[in-house]
């Protein structure tokens, strides 16, 4: 069967996804209030739905509480510090939600398989990647960690679509498509990176993404399974009354520099 065939229906996923979403900015509210501190990590192979996975769980929340972390190659001078120091300043405070598209798990990915760190700096990675975790899980951080899972025909068609669509193209880069080719060493590396830092304080949860729409589902299903909110009351709010105007003009409109009204021109 096909996985057009497994594809959750819009309907129901929509509806679904919006109860889910209502919920995470319940959780949100619960963050804020109890001074929480929340870290999601988004890993997984390349087109398998992260960026659209955050962008849901995202959708309604404040931005200065759910905060994305999405850090580019390292300067020269980040790549002189230790390796996790410019991942720790992106850590959220009390009140704060950190969602990490791509994190410190670089190094046992990409870095590993493109030859972009050196065995020695894999090696301590691989010994200091679960000490970090469980520091950070000792300080009273709700660390989840999720692997986004999909098959290699699936992969290859969702590069052909982006490859093929000009408002998605940008998504591709040269190290995208080389992905294809290295295929099974990305797998190797995914199994060993899961041996050494699927631990019990900070496991790791694969999400199966066939069908994006489940995947959405699922995952943030299961996040909210894992944190212990409560529906926070908030003060009940009532606007203002509108005082009566004290003499105030608006200056002509002429005076200022307008927009072009082009929906005008649509709209004719």
């Amino acid at each position: 069967m096909s996985s057009a065939k497994k594809r959750l229906p819009k309907k129901v996923y929509e509806r679904e996804l919006l109860r889910l979403q209502a919920e995470l900015v319940k959780v949100q509210e619960w963050v804020r209030v109890e001074g929480a501190r929340v870290v999601v990590i988004f890993e997984g192979r390349d087109a398998a739905g992260k960026g659209s996975t955050i962008k849901r769980v995202t959708e309604f929340l404040n931005p200065r509480v759910a905060r994305i972390v999405a850090l580019p190659a390292p300067t020269e001078r980040e790549r002189t510090e230790w390796y996790f120091q410019r991942y720790v300043e992106h850590l959220p405070a009390a009140g704060e939600i950190g969602l990490f598209d791509r994190s410190w798990y670089n190094r046992a990915g990409v870095e590993r398989v493109m030859g972009f760190c050196t065995n020695q700096e894999y090696a301590r990675f691989m010994h200091q990647c679960p000490i970090f975790e469980r520091l950070l899980v000792e300080d009273g951080v709700l660390l989840r960690k999720y692997w986004f899972s999909v098959s290699d025909s699936e992969q290859e068609a969702r590069f052909r679509s982006r490859l093929e669509d000009p408002m998605r193209r940008w998504k591709l880069s040269p190290m995208d498509l080389e992905s294809i080719t290295r295929w099974e060493d990305y797998s190797r590396a995914k199994d060993e990176m899961f041996v050494h830092t699927d631990i019990p304080e900070a496991p790791w949860y694969v999400v199966e993404s066939e069908d994006k729409r489940s995947a959405r589902i699922n995952m943030i299903a299961h996040l909210l399974s894992t944190i212990p909110y409560d529906d926070v009351q908030r003060a009940p709010l009532a606007l203002p009354h509108r005082p009566a105007s004290k003499g105030y003009e608006r200056p002509p409109r002429e005076m200022q520099t307008q927009v072009p009204d082009h929906a005008a021109k649509l709209a004719r």
